[in-house]
C-alpha cells in the first residue's frame, strides 16, 4: 500500500509539473506582462507643511506620525482628517520620529544630535540624550526588546536599551560616510541591514560590532534599504543617488534586479508587507509601484508636493505614508477585504497569507468547545501549499468542489480538497455561475469570455464596455452606461437598469436578487418563469428586456459591503460595522461588530453566521434558521409552511417574528404570536381588537395604556369601555367631555366629587357649576383658597353668602397686613355702598323655584335664554303683582348647614368677636366696595334659568347699622393708616385652577 502511494504522488507532482509548464507557456502566448495589476488606490489624507523627512503608521490607532525640517512634529488622524498633535521638538531639523505603541511614545532625532522620547498622550517628555556627534539620521524601533537602533553622519550605528536607563549597548563601525538609514530583517529580528553614502549595504548582527558582509554595486550614495517581508524570499532593496533601485538576494549576496526610470535621486523604498508591490520615491517628486514577483512598473503617482523624502507601511493595512517638501499625504492602496472564502456546505474555509494558501475546518473544533457570539473561534490552520500568483479574491463554485484564486490579471482554478489545478487564464474578474460548471471572465480588452466544464464555448464584448462582472442567476455586466444582465445559455439581453453596482447577490432560487450601490441597496423581485417563457418564444424581448420580469421591492438607504441570501433573507455588513438582515421590508439589526468584518457564510445545521476579518479570524454569530424559514414563508405566502416552522421557534424570537408579520400586514397573526405585552397591546389596538386590549391594559393598570384604549373604544361608541378606561387613567377632562355630551348628571356629580380629593379642582369646580350646586362651588374656591373669587363668586350668584366669605377674605388677608384686611367693607354694614344689593337678595330667592325645577331636554325651544332675561325686573314685577313674596326667614338658614364639614372647620377657626368700631373696621383699600352698575347688572343678567341662577339658602341679611356716604368718607379721612403698606397685591391665592 506505501508503494501504491507513493507512485500515487510521484504522479500527481509530475502531473502538476506539466500543469505548470503549460500554464506558463499559455500565460506568455496571452502576453500577462502588460496586463497590470488591479490596484485601487484612493487618497485618504492631504496635508499641507514644511518639509516632511520622516513618516510613521501607529499600529493600531488611524494617526500618522510625521517629522519636519522646522524641528516640529505632527501626529494626524488620516480618518478624521484634523490634526491631533503639533509640538516643537528644537529649532533644528527633525529627520526622524517613530511610533513605539507598546509604551505611548513617540521617539526623534534631529540635527541637534538628541534622541527624545516623548508621550504621545500628554506630549510629556519622558527622557532625552545626546545619541551621536553629528546629525541623527534614522531610529529603527526593535518589534518585541526594548531596543532602538540609531544611525548618524557620524558613520555610527548604535544600539540602545531603555529599559536599563538608554544604556547604550553596542556601536557598529564599519562606514566610511555618512549612514542614511538603518531597518531590522522582520523575518530575522536579530540582524539588520544600514545604506550609507559609501555606496554600500551592510547587514549587520546586533551581537558582533563588524558587519556580517557588505552589498556593493550602487555607483553614488545609498539613501535607503528595506526588506522584504513575505517568507519565500531572502530580499533587500536599496535606493541611491544613481537614481537605481536594486533588489538584492542577501543569502547569495548578488543583485537579482534593477529598477530603473526614476530622473532624480532615489530617497525612499519600501517592501509592502502585504501586497505583491514595492514602493520606491525620489526627488523627482513621483512615487512608483512596482510589482515584487515581476519587478515590472504597475503605476507612477505624482501629487505636485516637489520631492519625496519617506515612504511609510505597517503590517495589517494598506494604508502607505508619503513625505514631501511640501507636504504628506496618506493613500490606500488595494482591497483591505481579505482573500477568503466558504464552502457552506462542507464548513472548510479558504484563505490565502500572503501567497500562501491555507485551509480551516470548522466541524473540527476541539470538542466542548463553546461558540460565543463576537468571540474568535480557536480554529486549526491546514497549510495547502504556495500559489503560483498573488490572490486578490478567493471563492469558492456553488457546490464545493472547486475554488478560483485571482490575481496578477489571471486566474486558476484548484480543487478545493488538495489545491489541485484545474484550470487557468488571463482574467481581470471572474465570475461563477448558479450552475455549478459555468463561470465567465472579464478580460482586460473589455471582452467576456464563457465557459462550461472549463472549456470557452462564447465571448462578446458588450457595447458600453465591460468595467465590471457579476455571477448568479443571470450574468451581469457592468458598462459605463449602467448594468445589464444576460441568459448564461445564449446571452440574450434580459434587462438593463440604470445602476451602477458595486456588488450585485443572487439568492439561491434566483428570484431575488440585491443590487448594493454607494450609499443604498435595491432588493429586485425576478420572475424567471416569465424570463424562460420569453427566451423560448422570443418574445418580449426588446432593446432594454423584459421590463415586466424585474419588480422593485425595496430600497435601502446602506452601503453593502458584503453580503448573502439564506432563503429570502439578505444578510449584510454594512459601513459602520453592523450585521442586518433585509427580509419582506423591514430591517433586522443582528449584532453591532466592534472591527470591519466580512461575511462568509451561514451554516444553516449549526444555525450560525460565520464571518472574518483582515487578519484572517473567524467569528460566528447565532442566527436560527427557524425564523429566517419562517420569514421566508411568509414572503413567498406559503402559510401552511410557516405554521409548520413556527413551533420550532424559541419563544424568545417570537416577537421578533411578530414584528416581522407586522410590517408585512398580518397584524392578527402578530398578535397570536408575540409574547410580548406592549407589542401585543399595539397590535390589539391597530385591528380594533379591544377584548385583548382590555385584558392587556388591566394586567399593566398603565395610564398611558387605558388612554389609548380610551381613544379607540370612543372611536368605535363603546362608551361604557370610555368610563373605564379614562377613569382609569385619572382622565377627568376626558370624563368631564363624556359625562357633558351624554347628559349624565350622576357622572358629573362623581367627577365633582371625587374631583376635590384627586387635586383636579377646576374640573370639579366646573361640574358642580353645570349642576348648578353653587354651594358646592363656593366650597371648592374656599377650600382651595381663592377666597376673592368666592367673594365675587358669591357677590355674583349668592349674595346671601358674601359676609361669610368676607370674615374668611379679612382673616386670611390680616395675616398679610391687618389694616388691608379691615378696609373690605361688608353689604350688611354699608348698604349704602351696595345700591340694589337688597334687590339681588331678593332676586335670589325670587329664582329658587325656577332653579329647583328640572325641565326635560325637549324644553329647551321654550326656555328664554338668559342673555335675553332681566331677573331683577322680573323680581319687581312678580312682587307688584302679587305673585312674589320676600321671606328673610326663607333664605336664612345658617350658613354651616349648606357648607361641608372642611368648610364648617374653617369658619369655626374664625374669631366670631363682635365687629370694632369702624376705624379698626375699615382699611384703605375697599375690595369689594363696588358701585351697583357694576354689581348688580351683573347678577341681574346671570341669575336665571336652571344653570346660573343663584341659591336660596343662607343667613339672613340683617342690616345692623346704616351709614350715610358722609359719615363713612370723614371716617375714611380720619383712618390712620402707615405708609408702609403693600396694596399693590392682596391676592393670597397660590393654588392654580387648573386640571394639572
Amino acid at each position: 500500500m506505501g508503494h501504491l502511494r507513493n507512485k500515487q504522488r510521484r504522479h500527481q507532482a509530475k502531473e502538476a509539473a506539466l500543469q505548470r509548464e503549460e500554464r506558463l507557456r499559455r500565460l506568455e502566448e496571452m502576453d500577462l506582462a502588460n496586463m497590470p495589476l488591479r490596484l485601487d488606490i484612493k487618497r485618504r489624507l492631504t496635508s499641507r507643511s514644511d518639509r516632511v523627512k520622516s513618516a510613521d503608521l501607529h499600529p493600531t490607532e488611524p494617526w500618522a506620525l510625521c517629522a519636519l525640517y522646522n524641528g516640529h512634529v505632527h501626529v494626524m488622524n488620516y480618518e478624521t482628517q484634523q490634526l491631533l498633535k503639533d509640538f516643537e521638538v528644537c529649532d533644528l531639523p527633525v529627520r526622524c520620529a517613530r511610533f513605539v505603541a507598546r509604551k505611548n511614545w513617540i521617539l526623534t532625532g534631529s540635527d541637534d544630535m538628541q534622541v527624545r522620547v516623548f508621550n504621545y498622550n500628554t506630549l510629556e517628555k519622558v527622557h532625552s540624550f545626546e545619541a551621536h556627534t553629528d546629525y541623527v539620521r534614522c531610529i529603527a524601533v526593535h518589534p518585541t526588546q526594548p531596543l532602538i537602533l540609531t544611525c548618524s553622519d557620524d558613520m555610527l550605528v548604535k544600539l540602545w536599551n531603555w529599559e536599563k536607563l538608554w544604556a547604550v549597548q553596542r556601536v557598529f563601525e564599519g562606514h566610511t560616510h555618512y549612514v542614511m538609514q538603518v531597518v531590522f530583517n522582520p523575518k530575522d529580528n536579530n540582524t539588520f541591514a544600514s545604506a550609507s553614502l559609501d555606496r554600500t549595504v551592510k547587514v549587520w548582527q546586533l551581537g558582533s560590532n563588524v558587519p556580517n558582509f557588505t552589498l556593493e554595486g550602487h555607483n553614488q550614495g545609498v539613501n535607503c534599504v528595506d526588506y522584504y517581508h513575505g517568507g519565500d524570499k531572502p530580499y533587500l532593496i536599496s535606493g541611491a543617488d544613481d537614481r537605481m533601485v536594486k533588489i538584492w538576494d542577501y543569502q547569495n549576496k548578488t543583485c537579482v534586479q534593477t529598477l530603473e526610470g526614476h530622473t532624480q535621486n532615489v530617497s525612499a523604498v519600501y517592501f509592502h508587507p502585504e501586497l505583491p508591490i514595492l514602493l520606491t520615491g525620489s526627488e523627482d517628486g513621483t512615487i512608483r509601484i512596482w510589482h515584487s514577483g515581476t519587478y515590472r512598473l504597475e503605476t507612477s503617482l505624482n501629487y505636485g508636493f516637489e520631492r519625496v523624502w519617506t515612504i511609510a507601511c505597517r503590517r495589517g493595512t494598506n494604508n502607505v505614508a508619503l513625505g514631501y517638501d511640501e507636504g504628506s499625504v496618506i493613500i490606500k492602496i488595494g482591497r483591505e477585504e481579505p482573500a477568503m472564502s466558504m464552502d457552506v456546505n462542507g464548513g472548510k474555509i479558504v484563505w490565502a497569507r500572503h501567497s500562501e494558501m491555507q485551509q480551516v475546518n470548522l466541524k473540527a473544533l476541539p470538542e466542548g468547545t463553546e461558540i460565543k457570539d463576537g468571540e474568535r473561534l480557536p480554529v486549526a490552520v491546514k497549510d495547502m501549499g504556495a500559489c503560483e500568483i498573488y490572490p486578490q479574491t478567493i471563492a469558492h463554485n456553488p457546490n464545493g468542489r472547486f475554488v478560483v484564486v485571482c490575481g496578477d490579471g489571471e486566474y486558476i482554478i484548484y480543487t478545493s480538497m488538495a489545491l489541485r489545478n484545474k484550470a487557468f487564464g488571463c482574467a481581470q474578474e471572474f465570475v461563477w455561475a448558479s450552475e455549478n460548471s459555468e463561470y465567465a471572465v472579464r478580460e482586460s480588452g473589455g471582452q467576456v469570455k464563457l465557459f462550461r466544464n472549463f472549456k470557452e464555448r462564447k465571448s462578446f464584448t458588450p457595447d458600453y464596455g465591460a468595467e465590471g462582472i457579476f455571477g448568479g442567476q443571470l450574468l451581469a455586466v457592468k458598462t459605463s452606461s449602467g448594468l445589464t444582465f444576460y441568459d448564461w445559455e445564449n446571452l440574450e439581453l434580459i434587462r438593463r437598469i440604470d445602476i451602477l453596482p458595486r456588488h450585485v447577490f443572487w439568492n439561491e432560487a434566483g428570484t431575488l436578487v440585491c443590487l448594493a450601490a454607494g450609499e443604498f441597496y435595491f432588493i429586485l423581485k425576478v420572475d424567471i418563469a416569465m424570463i424562460q417563457n420569453a427566451l423560448a418564444t422570443k418574445q418580449q424581448l426588446s432593446e432594454d428586456g423584459i421590463e415586466e420580469a424585474f419588480e422593485v421591492l425595496g430600497e435601502v438607504n446602506e452601503s453593502v459591503r458584503t453580503g448573502l441570501w439564506v432563503g429570502d433573507c439578505f444578510i449584510y455588513t454594512n459601513s459602520v460595522n453592523r450585521i442586518n438582515y433585509y427580509v419582506g421590508g423591514e430591517i433586522v439589526t443582528i449584532s453591532h461588530l466592534d472591527r470591519t468584518m466580512y461575511l462568509l457564510g451561514y451554516v444553516p445545521k449549526d444555525n450560525r453566521l460565520y464571518l472574518g476579518d483582515k487578519e484572517l479570524n473567524v467569528t460566528s454569530f447565532a442566527l436560527l434558521l427557524s425564523v429566517l424559514e419562517y420569514q421566508t414563508a411568509v414572503m413567498r405566502r406559503d402559510f401552511e409552511t410557516a405554521d409548520r416552522v413556527l413551533p420550532t421557534i424559541p419563544k424568545e424570537h417570537r416577537t421578533r417574528v411578530a414584528h416581522f408579520l407586522e410590517m408585512q400586514g398580518f397584524r392578527q397573526q402578530a398578535l397570536q404570536v408575540s409574547i410580548d405585552p406592549e407589542h401585543r397591546f399595539e397590535l390589539a389596538l391597530k385591528i380594533g381588537d379591544l377584548d385583548t386590549a382590555l385584558v392587556l391594559a388591566r394586567e399593566s393598570d398603565s395610564p398611558q395604556k387605558w388612554s389609548q384604549l380610551a381613544s379607540i373604544a370612543t372611536s368605535k361608541n363603546k362608551f361604557d369601555l370610555v368610563k373605564e378606561c379614562l377613569t382609569n387613567a385619572n382622565d377627568y377632562g376626558g370624563l368631564l367631555l363624556v359625562a357633558t355630551s351624554s347628559g349624565d348628571s350622576d357622572m358629573l356629580r362623581n367627577l365633582g366629587e371625587n374631583g376635590v380629593s384627586q387635586g383636579k379642582f377646576n374640573i370639579s369646580f366646573l361640574s358642580m357649576f353645570l349642576l348648578g350646586d353653587l354651594e358646592k362651588c363656593l366650597e371648592i374656591l374656599i377650600q382651595t383658597n381663592r377666597i376673592p373669587e368666592a367673594a365675587f363668586f358669591a357677590r355674583t350668584y349668592m349674595p346671601n353668602k358674601i359676609s361669610y366669605v368676607l370674615e374668611i377674605w379679612r382673616t386670611e388677608l390680616a395675616k398679610i397686613n391687618e389694616k388691608a384686611g379691615q378696609s373690605l367693607a361688608d353689604p350688611q354694614q354699608y348698604e349704602n355702598l351696595f345700591p340694589g344689593f337688597y334687590d339681588s337678595v331678593k332676586t335670589q330667592q325670587f329664582l329658587l323655584p325656577e332653579r329647583s325645577t328640572l325641565l326635560p331636554a325637549n324644553a329647551a325651544t321654550k326656555v328664554p335664554l338668559n342673555m335675553d332675561r332681566t331677573p331683577m325686573d322680573e323680581m319687581k314685577e312678580a312682587e307688584n303683582e302679587g305673585r312674589f313674596d320676600y321671606n328673610p326667614s326663607t333664605s336664612g338658614a345658617d350658613i354651616a348647614v349648606t357648607l361641608s364639614n372642611g368648610v364648617l372647620a374653617q369658619l369655626q377657626s374664625i374669631d366670631k368677636t363682635e365687629p370694632a368700631s369702624v376705624d379698626n373696621k375699615i382699611g384703605e383699600s375697599t375690595a369689594v366696595n363696588i358701585s351697583s352698575e357694576k354689581m348688580c347688572p351683573t347678577v341681574s343678567s346671570s341669575t336665571g334659568g336652571n344653570d346660573d341662577s343663584s341659591a336660596g339658602i343662607g343667613s339672613s341679611l340683617h342690616v345692623k347699622r346704616k351709614t350715610s356716604l358722609d359719615d363713612f368718607e370723614s371716617e375714611i379721612e380720619a383712618l390712620n393708616l402707615d405708609d408702609n403698606i403693600d396694596t399693590s397685591d392682596v391676592n393670597i391665592d397660590d393654588v392654580e385652577l387648573s386640571d394639572d
